[in-house]
């Protein structure tokens, strides 16, 4: 063969190997497609509608209803900046290649979306294209939005009709070249929004579709606990399996037993979403924080049941970064000296200014909310929660009581955030970590 034709033939195989790849990541399983069964047009469902307000929810009043599917869908977390108005936008989303702004989505009719037709607000919503015909980034949820009603769409525009109008202009995107072409998500939203409402599943109870709708149309839990492939959408062959987003890891909430929720129980479960908090399982903050407050805590007891039922069949997958987490009081003499010899700046840290809460044990001197073990962010061994719990704070109240971490971000260093991380981690999870300063330093701004 002479060199000419073995130059074509490498071309050629490294172009098949990239239509391959490239059809791998273009092609995969949509969003409940691991669930099998037979879809059908909402219409032609037999059982409950899986849509709108559930059946316990008692008012009647439109805008309350409206209200509360814009809860479940989660929109004021992201269009609400850090001591602004709600909704009205200027949220930072740091990303790799720069950084974008939520809009602003109060009633205001210059910075706004006053002026907006509904036609309008459902094709933002749904598929990611502006009043002015500009592509939205997918930190809008669009490719999970699709799958709302019109009804229950237009019922969130009612909702936002009524809030304070706020004149607030975000900043402009700022993203590197090629990711600042807004025209490139014309092509991803080709790829990756599929385009159409809910299709209930009719092999499946009218509590697992309602679970569907919540998870997946309204609360998009995918954007925040599945995997991104190389294209920026969601690797649903590892749905739920845990990702970093906004400087937060998102646990793997499969049902796999040793590194998901498969060993959980339906009331572990509900009380996790529903408050924040579940004894020996941990507690929320950064964003899922923010979810449990300002979305999932406000769902009705019906609505939580759904999402535990939706949850509970969500194929398991193993995250082998992540081991099976320690649990119970810290005992063991050869952790605490580990832990002692390997980070005496950690303990330091930790004896000055977490034991009057967390314990010696880790168990909470106050109340349970401060309990460190079992905890999936202190037996993770990176150490990306525990940093930047320990940077941010966090705060949760439930019926079990109030636990309030102050913010330490401006009080430690980078080097001594890195210590007392790796000091909980290793005291009281079931890998020590080895977060660096430099880590820290890239949480910080990734925050």
């Amino acid at each position: 063969m002479s060199r000419g034709r073995i130059v074509l033939a490498v071309i050629a195989m490294i172009l098949v190997l990239g239509l391959l790849v490239f059809s791998w990541i273009a092609f995969g399983p949509g969003a409940m497609d691991f669930a099998g069964g037979h879809r059908v047009a909402l219409e032609k469902y037999s059982g409950t509608s899986p849509t709108g307000v559930p059946a316990d929810f008692a008012s009647t009043d439109p805008v309350a209803r409206g209200e509360y599917l814009t809860k479940a869908a989660d929109c004021q977390a992201c269009h609400t900046a850090k001591g602004g108005a709600p909704f009205a936008g200027g949220l930072a989303f740091k990303l790799p290649f720069g950084t974008i702004w939520s809009p602003n989505i109060t009633p205001d009719r210059d910075t706004g979306i006053g002026g907006w037709s509904d036609a309008q607000f459902l094709r933002a919503l749904r598929e990611g294209i502006d009043d002015q015909g500009q592509h939205l980034y997918p930190a809008m949820p669009y490719a999970a939005y699709t799958y709302l009603t019109d009804a229950d769409a237009l019922a969130i525009r009612a909702y936002l009709r009524t809030v304070p109008a706020a004149h607030r202009e975000p900043p402009p995107t700022a993203l590197s070249f090629p990711f600042n072409q807004r025209r490139l998500m014309s092509v991803w939203s080709l790829l990756f929004n599929p385009k159409r409402r809910f299709e209930p599943n009719a092999d499946r109870s009218p509590a697992w579709n309602r679970g569907a709708y919540l998870a997946e149309a309204m609360g998009h839990c995918g954007d925040c606990h599945t995997p991104r492939n190389l294209l920026q959408a969601l690797d649903n062959r590892h749905k739920y399996a845990g990702a970093v987003a906004a400087g937060w890891r998102a646990f793997n909430i499969t049902g796999d037993k040793a590194t998901g929720v498969g060993g959980w129980s339906d009331a572990e479960l509900a009380q996790y979403l529903s408050q924040g908090h579940a004894p020996g399982r941990g507690t929320a903050a950064g964003p899922m924080g923010e979810a449990v407050d300002l979305s999932l805590s406000h769902l009705t007891p019906s609505d939580i049941a759904a999402m535990v039922t939706y949850l509970r069949t969500i194929p398991p997958v193993s995250t082998p970064d992540q081991p099976r987490p320690a649990t119970g009081p810290a005992p063991a003499t050869h952790r605490f000296a580990a832990a002692d010899s390997a980070a005496p700046l950690g303990k330091k840290i930790f004896e000055g200014a977490c034991i009057g809460c967390h314990a010696w044990s880790g168990n909470g001197a106050l109340n349970g909310l401060a309990t460190l073990n079992g905890s999936r962010a202190v037996n993770d061994p990176s150490a990306t929660n525990v940093a930047q719990v320990i940077i941010s704070g966090a705060s949760r109240r439930t019926a079990q009581g109030q636990s309030v971490m102050p913010a330490f971000g401006h009080a430690y260093s980078d080097a001594e955030i890195a210590a007392v991380a790796n000091y909980v981690t290793t005291r009281f999870g079931a890998k020590p970590s080895s977060v660096t300063p430099k880590q820290v330093a890239r949480l910080r701004k990734a925050t």
